[in-house]
Parts: structure tokens; C-alpha cells; sequence
């Protein structure tokens, strides 16, 4: 059986091309290990972009419980300081930026900032930071999620944090894309069924075809092991 964490790595991996300029922010273990998988595997010309500012570390040393240590400087080939991030991002520059949040809709808007009204919220959410500038600006913006519910995947978020550039969400039941403004449903995952992810996302699914989303080849599971020995990537599935 496929873990959820491993195919959600390799997932969001796959969306790396070689060349691009790619980044993730705070707390993405999952984005932090699919770069490195990404790096180590097909797209070994791709700039990592961080937290730290440390660009493409050569022997990064994952520390645990956190995506931003100096692990990710200490053998970078230069500093990217995260304010260039964003300059580079509104340029034009950055072709993937893997973020998250509480919310999304079928038109690919996100929700960080509050649960219920904004005046009289049920829960009030840390907000947008960097990807109020990152998801309308970064070539595309892939989002990553490690729930899947009808309150996550809702028929309209309470609301919008940011929205713009979202091409893909990788979740623990399903990959979609976007297609003519709207999300399709891309791939399920191994053992995965069209009625379960129906029943937990609000807003009704389109597809042209049902794939299942191919799990982990002979090199890129030898790869997770070598990059991640702490199994960082499975951190919020504990």
C-alpha cells in the first residue's frame, strides 16, 4: 500500500520541470521534499528558492519539525534573500510557488484569513502573508493540502485570501487542475474511489477521464529515502 505522504510527494514533484525557479514557504514539509525529490530525479536543473535564502543546497540536511532551517543554507551555491523572492515573483520571474491554505473553490480561490464572517468569524486565520503576493504573481501557484473535506473543498470560501495563478492542488485523495477557469479532477491515488472524493469536496467534480495517479517508481522511492531519512514528509500525517 502506497503511504499518502509518499504519493503526494511524488505528486507534487512531477509538477517541477527542469529549469523551473521554484519556492515554498514556512511549515512545507511536503513542497520541501518534492523539490529536493524533483532535483534529485527529472528536473535536476531546477532553483530551489527558500525560506532561509539559501538557493539550490547541495547536501541540504533536513531538520525536523521545521522547512526553513539552515539546513537549507549551510551548502547553498548563493543567497536569495526571501524579500527578492517576491520582486523575482512580480517579474515575472518564479515559475512555481507551493502554497496552501483552509479554503479553496472550484474557481481556485483560497482562503487563509477567517472562518464565517469577516466581522464576526467563527475562527480567525493567520491571513494571506506571502501568498496574497505569490499566487496572483507566480507563473503557477501549486497548492498543497493534507485534508480533504467538504469544509475544505467548499462550494464558496468564506473568503478570498488570494486567488490568481492556482494550476494544480494535490491532496491525500486526488490531484486536480485547472482547466478553462475552473478545477478538474486530474488523478485519484491508489485505493482511491470517484465516490469518496465526491463525497468530500462540496463543489461538483468535473473530469474528462478517471486516472489513478502513478505511485512511486524504483528511483524516486530510493530518492525519498536518501533526501528524507527523518520522514519528514509524512510530519502531518502523525
Amino acid at each position: 500500500m502506497v503511504r499518502t505522504c509518499d504519493i503526494m510527494a511524488v505528486a507534487l514533484a512531477r509538477l517541477i520541470r527542469n529549469g523551473d525557479t521554484v519556492f515554498h514557504g514556512v511549515s512545507s514539509h511536503l513542497p520541501m521534499v518534492a523539490v529536493l525529490l524533483a532535483k534529485a530525479t527529472h528536473a535536476p536543473d531546477a532553483v530551489y528558492l527558500n525560506i532561509p535564502g539559501g538557493t539550490d543546497p547541495e547536501r541540504p540536511v533536513l531538520q525536523r519539525f521545521t522547512s526553513a532551517g539552515t539546513g537549507l543554507w549551510d551548502s547553498a551555491c548563493a543567497g536569495f534573500p526571501l524579500m527578492e523572492v517576491f520582486d523575482l515573483s512580480m517579474r515575472g520571474g518564479l515559475d512555481v510557488a507551493f502554497l496552501s491554505g483552509v479554503q479553496f473553490d472550484s474557481r481556485g480561490n483560497v482562503n487563509a484569513s477567517v472562518i464565517g464572517d469577516y466581522r464576526r468569524p467563527k475562527v480567525r486565520l493567520p491571513g494571506g502573508a506571502g501568498s496574497a503576493v505569490l499566487i496572483p504573481t507566480a507563473k503557477r501557484a501549486v497548492i498543497w493540502r493534507t485534508k480533504h473535506d467538504r469544509r475544505t473543498f467548499t462550494d464558496k470560501v468564506d473568503f478570498v485570501t488570494a486567488k490568481g495563478n492556482v494550476s494544480d492542488i494535490v491532496t491525500p485523495l486526488c490531484c486536480f487542475t485547472m482547466y478553462e477557469g475552473e478545477l478538474i479532477l486530474k488523478s485519484i491515488h491508489p485505493g482511491v474511489t470517484i465516490d469518496k472524493v465526491a463525497e468530500n469536496t462540496a463543489f461538483p467534480l468535473r473530469y474528462f477521464d478517471i486516472v489513478e495517479t502513478p505511485p512511486p517508481n524504483a528511483e524516486e522511492e530510493a530518492a525519498l529515502r536518501r533526501i528524507d531519512p527523518l520522514d519528514l514528509r509524512n510530519l502531518e500525517f502523525l
